[in-house]
């Protein structure tokens, strides 16, 4: 379609009949604290808790009656898999969803709830769209495709079209969450037609920035493998049509990590006690990110909330890392002394700042390496705390952005094991799923010693594992080989200067 069309489209389409105009809601502590005017688009507030069913029902609505009667099916893990049971239960069809085998079952549940059967199959959301692609191809069921489809780019325009309603004063830019397209592509189209002025940018993980890399490359690219965390938003690629009209319309893709998504988890509930999910979130680490680098003060931005299906055992997690998104908390290893009273001289040493960790254990008689955690007011607080205390003669380490010591090192209190011989330090990341742990020690039972490991729910889809392994110089390549084979993310983390001081 071009422009006009989209804009026709995007103008009639048939979402209210499920849909409710979500709230344009200002943050007040958010914007006293960032000195700019921020606005949250509440899509979190429809009645599956995320925008998807907007794009959903305008594709099926505008189906033919012989269409729906065959019924439609999609892949899904999450919000969109709501959105086409929610639409099929009010248009009376039958709907099937396929979802990856490790999907937590408050969501299989919440799909079954609205009357769809649910195809448990694959590991991945990739395994589950091919499934799926053939099960249409063999029934003649419409695939609903999540976000590559024109009906259901329009359908998700509509948010900007309630927005620019709903806002007449000047806004500099809006800020939209991006995984395989739709949504920004359908608010960009509208926006830029209407208000060329306001800039539209686009919010990514870092590890999961298909949208980010693609525009760069100026043509589709694909990802080896995706960051799991914000899991509304894990594509490997992005759309055609979508990125086609991103290419046209967007002015920016932002990339922001996980502590700071997790912080802006904490940012919306401090001001509507509601908790986004990940990807719902990430729209607002973006404006933060974006109001501080430009020096923006005084202005006026939007997010778009673009979901809340939380699931309730991540809240842990996010709660350990949003101080550190917040630059709240510092993550430092300090070598002291490891003589009588040292602890204290070292605690002296920091002074009224209040510790939030400590984690320590006896290695040898002549240093201790410590792992504490510190609050702070910012980075720069914390920089200064390190050549402080490097001043003072002991070596310090800022692990804040050491993604190990993060997840795994802060967790584990056991120090060096010197006779685990040949030892190599790796972190993994496998499905959620029964039987995926037999998996992973099955590949590594090649007579390789586990010296390590350490796992700990993060409420995800996806375990993540530290492993230490004994593993003789000739026998690497093997390993590795091994590795490969077995298929899951890893990161060779023997030299991450967190394992090197408080395990190897």
């Amino acid at each position: 379609m071009n422009t006009q069309d989209y804009l026709t489209a995007i103008l009639t389409s048939r979402v209210y009949d499920v849909a409710t105009e979500s709230p344009l809601e200002l943050a007040p502590s958010l914007s006293k604290r960032i000195g700019n005017h921020i606005y949250l688009k509440r899509e979190d507030l429809q009645s599956i808790f995320a925008f998807k069913l907007r794009g959903a029902y305008n594709k099926m609505a505008g189906l033919s009656p012989d269409a729906l009667a065959a019924g439609v099916i999609t892949a899904s893990a999450g919000n969109h898999a709501q959105g086409v049971a929610l639409a099929a239960q009010k248009l009376g069809c039958r709907a099937t969803i396929v979802m990856p085998t490790p999907t937590p079952l408050i969501k299989v549940n919440a799909v079954r709830a609205r009357g769809a059967e649910t195809i448990l199959f694959g590991d991945t959301y990739d395994d589950a769209y091919a499934y799926a692609e053939k099960l249409a191809a063999a029934s003649g069921a419409t695939y609903v495709h999540p976000y590559d489809d024109p009906a259901v780019i329009a359908g998700q325009g509509t948010i900007a079209m309630e927005i620019l309603r709903q806002h007449s004063a000047p806004i500099d830019a809006i800020f939209i969450p991006v995984g395989g397209g739709g949504l920004i592509a359908g608010m960009a189209v509208y926006i830029k037609q209407l208000k060329p002025g306001i800039k539209v940018i686009g919010v990514e993980p870092e590890d999961a920035d298909a949208m980010a890399r693609s525009l760069a490359a100026r043509e589709r690219v694909v990802l080896s493998q995706v960051g799991i965390f914000a899991d509304g938003v894990a594509v490997k690629q992005v759309g055609k049509e979508t990125f086609r009209l991103a290419s046209l319309y967007v002015d920016e893709i932002i990339r922001v990590d996980n502590d700071a998504i997790c912080a802006a988890i904490k940012d919306v509930f401090e001001d509507t006690r509601s908790i986004l999910e990940p990807s719902g979130a990430l729209s607002v680490a973006g404006a933060k990110i974006w109001c501080a680098r430009e020096r923006i003060s005084n202005g006026t931005v939007i997010a778009v909330a673009s979901g809340a299906n939380m699931n309730f055992d991540r809240l842990r997690y996010i709660a350990e890392r949003a101080e550190l998104g917040e630059h709240r908390e510092a993550i430092l290893a300090v070598t002291i002394p490891e003589t009588p009273g040292s602890f204290k001289a070292f605690c002296a040493l920091l002074g009224a700042r209040n510790i939030t960790e400590f984690n320590y254990r006896y290695a040898d008689d002549r240093d201790a390496h410590v792992f504490v955690g510190i609050q702070v007011t910012n980075r720069q607080e914390a920089s200064e705390l390190v050549q402080m205390l490097q001043a003072q003669h002991l070596t310090a380490q800022d692990l804040t952005d050491n993604e190990m010591a993060k997840l795994h090192v802060r967790h584990l209190v056991g120090g060096h094991a010197p006779q685990a011989a040949h030892e190599l330090a790796y972190r993994f990341e496998f499905p959620e799923r029964p039987g995926a742990l037999m998996q992973f020690l099955n590949a590594l039972s090649h007579g390789w010693n586990i010296s390590l490991f350490h796992y700990r729910n993060h409420g995800a889809d996806y375990g993540r594992v530290l492993v230490g392994i004994q593993v003789p110089p000739q026998e690497r390549n093997n390993f590795h080989a091994s590795l490969d084979q077995l298929g899951y993310p890893y990161w060779d983390e023997t030299q991450n200067i967190a394992y090197r001081l408080f395990l190897n």
